[in-house]
C-alpha cells in the first residue's frame, strides 16, 4: 500500500512529461525540473504559513496565553491576514542606501533556502534533484547565506544593520564548520555524497523491529546533537538569535527592512530552518524510513514529515524555555568544544567501521566519544576561573 501511494506521485509527473513526450529532451528537462520546483514552493510555502501560526499557538500553550484566536476558526488564518498585512505595507528604503543590493539580500536569502531543499529525499523515488554530490551541493549553496546576510547589512547604510550582520556572520562561519564535520562520519561510513544512498544504508532493522538508524550509534547521536545545536545557530534561532537581540541591536541586519522584503527574510529563515532539519532526518534518523518493519504500510513520505515536524517541535520547545546567550558565550562553545566533539565524531566513526559494526564497534567508539567528552569537560571547566561572587546589599 505505501509503495503504491509513494508511486503515485512519480506516475502523476510522469503523465505530464507524457504531454511533451516528442519535444527535446532539453524541454522535458527544464519541465521536470519545473514541476519539481513548483511542488517545492507548494509544500514549503503551506508548511511555512502552517508552522508560522502553531509556533504562537504551542509558545502561547507554554507560557499559558491564548496566541491567535481572532482570525478564523481558532485563529488558524492567522497567517493570511499577516500575508495581506505584508503586502500592503509600505516598503521604506534609507535615502543613503544601496538600494540595488538591498532589494537583492531578501531575495538571494530566500533563493538559497528554496535550492537546499531540493536535494533532500521526502519519499521513496521522491527526491526532487538526484545529484551525486547532494550534500556537497547543500552546504555549498548553502553557505551563500552569509554573503545575503552581509549584503542586507552593508546595503543599508545603518551601523545597527552593519553590527547585527557582523555579528551574524560571525556566528554562522563559527558553527558552520561543526555542522559540516559532524556530517562527514555518515558520509565516510555510507561512502557517499549521494542523500539517496545514505537514506537506503539506514533501511534495515534489527530483528524486524530495531531500526538501523545511524542516532542509534554513539557517533550517530553525538553528531546529531552537533548538528541540531549547529543548526539552530545557523537559523539564528533562540537562544542563539543574537544577530537579532531587539534588546541590543533593534533587528540586527533587518532594521531597515519593512513590508514585503521583512517578510521575506522572515521566510527564508523558516525555509533554512526546514533544510537543516531535513538534512539531520536524512543524514541520522533513517529519512523516510519508517521505525519499524510493520509501519511500512504508511506511506513515506509521512515518515518523513512526522520526523521533520518533531524536529520542528523542538526548535519551538527551546525557543520557549531557553534565554537568549551571550555572544562570547556562544564562540567559546563553538571552538574549544563543538569543533573538537566533532572530530572526535569522525575518528569514533572510524573505530566503529573497523572494529566490525557491531556491538564490539559500539562499545569503543562510546569509549572514544565519552573520554574526549570528560577531557574537554575538564580543561575547559570554567568555575576555577572566577571568584565567588559575594552580593552586598544596601542597609
Amino acid at each position: 500500500m505505501s509503495s503504491v501511494l509513494d508511486q503515485m506521485f512519480v506516475h502523476g509527473k510522469r503523465w505530464l512529461l507524457s504531454w511533451i513526450a516528442g519535444a527535446p529532451n532539453s524541454v522535458i528537462q527544464i519541465t521536470s525540473s519545473l514541476i519539481n520546483i513548483i511542488a517545492l514552493l507548494a509544500v514549503f510555502l503551506t508548511l511555512f504559513a502552517l508552522i508560522s501560526v502553531l509556533e504562537r499557538k504551542i509558545l502561547a500553550r507554554m507560557q499559558n496565553r491564548y496566541g491567535p484566536n481572532r482570525v478564523g476558526p481558532f485563529g488558524l488564518f492567522q497567517p493570511i491576514a499577516d500575508g495581506i498585512k505584508m503586502l500592503i505595507k509600505e516598503d521604506i528604503v534609507p535615502a543613503r542606501a544601496d538600494k540595488i543590493v538591498h532589494f537583492l539580500a531578501p531575495v538571494v536569502l530566500a533563493a538559497v533556502a528554496i535550492l537546499t531543499l531540493g536535494v533532500i529525499p521526502y519519499g521513496r523515488n521522491m527526491t526532487p534533484f538526484t545529484i551525486d554530490g547532494g550534500i556537497l551541493f547543500f552546504f555549498a549553496v548553502g553557505s551563500a547565506t552569509e554573503l545575503a546576510v552581509f549584503m542586507a547589512g552593508w546595503a543599508s547604510n545603518n551601523k545597527f544593520s552593519m553590527l547585527g550582520a557582523m555579528r551574524a556572520i560571525a556566528q554562522m562561519f563559527s558553527y558552520e564548520l561543526p555542522l559540516i564535520i559532524a556530517v562527514l562520519p555518515v558520509v565516510m561510513v555510507v561512502g557517499s555524497l549521494m542523500p539517496d544512498r545514505i537514506v537506503a544504508a539506514q533501511g534495515e532493522y534489527t530483528l524486524g523491529i530495531v531500526p538501523r538508524w545511524f542516532v542509534f550509534t554513539p557517533w550517530g547521536a553525538t553528531a546529531f546533537i552537533l548538528f541540531f545545536v549547529s543548526g539552530l545557530v545557523e537559523s539564528n534561532r533562540t537562544p542563539f538569535d543574537v544577530p537579532e537581540g531587539e534588546s541590543e541591536i533593534v533587528a540586527g541586519h533587518m532594521t531597515e527592512y519593512s513590508g514585503f522584503k521583512y517578510a521575506t527574510f522572515f521566510m527564508a529563515e523558516y525555509l533554512g530552518m526546514f533544510a537543516v532539519s531535513g538534512l539531520a532526518v536524512t543524514m541520522f534518523l533513517g529519512g523516510w524510513h519508517a521505525p519499524a518493519r510493520v509501519l511500512e504500510v504508511v506511506p513515506s513520505y509521512v515518515w518523513f514529515f512526522a520526523k521533520l515536524s518533531a524536529l520542528l517541535f523542538v526548535y519551538i520547545w527551546l525557543r520557549a524555555t531557553l534565554p537568549r546567550t551571550r555572544v562570547d558565550q556562544m564562540m567559546n562553545v563553538a571552538w574549544k568544544f563543538m569543533l573538537p566533539m566533532a572530530f572526535t565524531c569522525v575518528i569514533a566513526a572510524a573505530v566503529w567501521h573497523y572494529a566490525g559494526r557491531g556491538l564490539r564497534g559500539w562499545l569503543w567508539s562510546l569509549f572514544v566519544i565519552v573520554f574526549v567528552y570528560s577531557a574537554l569537560s575538564i580543561l575547559l571547566d570554567t568555575r576555577r576561573k572566577f571568584a565567588p561572587r559575594v552580593y552586598r546589599f544596601a542597609e
